[in-house]
């Protein structure tokens, strides 16, 4: 299963048992199933405070767990109170607000496998899809659960096309990213739109707690219980951090070599622009390699595809900018390519922890060359170990052979290749009829 959800049973020091919960049957089995039984630590801290009904705000990684917490809560909540009379259409109960696409498909693929045995109904509402498509999605029948964008859930608020009013439930995940992203006008917007903060429970999630995030935290929850959990390590013990000092003529042989390597199975390939992912994917297509390429300039439904065909195996190799970064939960994934360093320390963190997951091998390898290695010290002052760099083999430096297929990857009409990849607030909503 991949998924964050999945994370659960990778705790090696296990502190609280879900039984240890009086969960609603229905959810107990769907946790059953997934064959967890232990909390992780955000878990255990976390749902003794949101299963009684209190706000809280959390400090936790991406990877340990904050998802599980939040839809346990939500799920056992809604299934405490369950609503008889007759339902509007568009009403949720429930609100989840992530920064990107994928970590919100993330989500609402997790919410489907714990209310599998309920009749609870999520709908899921991201840029980059087909609107109309989303819309009919809250059409079927009454929605109790939305897990949205900033961009395309304020489109639904304002063309009346979703109501905020009966919200139960406000879950803000990835807090600083969102702050990051600038997405937080539209979080405002779209928060003051549910009842007031008195009125429903709030769940803040973030993986830092800057004065910013404690200050949107005390102003959008309740005397919010604060949980904080700190990694036992930065980086995965499990992962291997190999650095390679090469010149910038000598990358992409060396990237090629690595790729064709004995053990390395499933890659994802990193760099910081569009413009980058783009010819490194249509290069490595060219020489006869089956990989993906995953950046915002690509089409949500293409990256999706992407995605699938990765996870399956039917791809060797994903080429990413840092969309893909946080958020994606692949199983398998053997070696992470940091083709160029990531400007921020970070990233560095979110991409390395895309392998070695739930306690597997992984290895991670980074390019330093002239252009990007003065970025190093900080990267090491946030993972408190200090790297040993080393030059690559010769045979690793081997010419690649010349190019077999002919051209895949181009860049989109009108698009802006070069442009560094942040996802764009907003989405491309269309008006349609109010429903109320």
């Amino acid at each position: 299963m991949d998924s964050e959800v999945a994370d659960a049973k990778a705790t090696k020091a296990p502190l609280l048992s879900f039984d240890s919960f009086d969960l609603h049957k229905p959810l107990r089995d769907a946790i059953n199933k997934l064959g967890f039984k232990y909390c992780t630590p955000i878990q255990a801290q976390s749902l003794v405070h949101t299963l009684a009904g209190h706000d809280v705000t959390g400090k936790a990684q991406t990877g340990t767990g904050t998802t599980a917490a939040f839809l346990i809560t939500i799920i056992n909540d809604l299934l405490s109170n369950p609503i008889q009379e007759e339902r509007y259409l568009a009403e949720p109960r429930a609100l989840i607000i992530a920064p990107t696409r994928e970590l919100a498909i993330q989500i609402a693929s997790d919410a489907a496998l714990l209310t599998e045995f309920t009749d609870l109904h999520t709908v899921t509402l991201v840029g980059g899809e087909d609107y109309t498509k989303q819309n009919k999605a809250l059409d079927a029948k009454p929605v109790d659960i939305v897990v949205a964008t900033p961009g395309r859930l304020l489109d639904f608020v304002q063309n009346d096309n979703l109501y905020l009013g009966l919200i139960e439930l406000l879950v803000l995940d990835e807090a600083d990213r969102m702050l990051d992203m600038g997405f937080i006008p539209q979080v405002r917007s779209v928060v003051s739109r549910t009842p007031k903060k008195d009125c429903r429970q709030t769940l803040l999630f973030s993986a830092t707690f800057t004065p910013e995030i404690i200050e949107l935290g005390s102003r959008w929850a309740m005397d919010p219980i604060m949980v904080e959990i700190e990694p036992e390590h930065v980086a995965a013990e499990t992962v291997e951090q190999i650095v390679y000092l090469v010149t910038t003529a000598d990358k992409y042989n060396l990237l090629y070599n690595l790729i064709s390597e004995p053990g390395a199975e499933k890659i994802i390939v990193f760099s910081n622009r569009r413009d980058q992912v783009r010819r490194l994917a249509d290069n490595l297509y060219r020489n006869g390699i089956n990989c993906g390429l995953l950046s915002g300039e690509v089409a949500q439904n293409k990256r999706v595809r992407t995605l699938e065909d990765f996870k399956s195996g039917k791809l060797k190799v994903l080429v990413a900018t840092d969309v893909a970064g946080r958020g994606l939960h692949i199983d398998d994934v053997t070696h992470v390519i940091n083709y160029a360093l990531p400007e921020e320390a970070d990233d560095y963190v979110h991409r390395i922890g895309r392998t070695g997951r739930a306690g597997a091998d992984g290895t991670s390898i980074s390019f330093a060359c002239e252009e990007d290695s003065f970025m190093l010290p900080d990267i090491e002052a946030k993972l408190g170990m200090k790297f040993k760099c080393i030059h690559p083999e010769e045979r690793l430096l081997a010419k690649a052979p010349a190019f077999s297929r002919p051209s895949r990857f181009k860049a989109p009409e009108g698009g802006r290749g070069d442009v560094r990849s942040k996802p764009r607030p907003g989405g491309d909503g269309r008006s349609g009829r109010p429903r109320r």
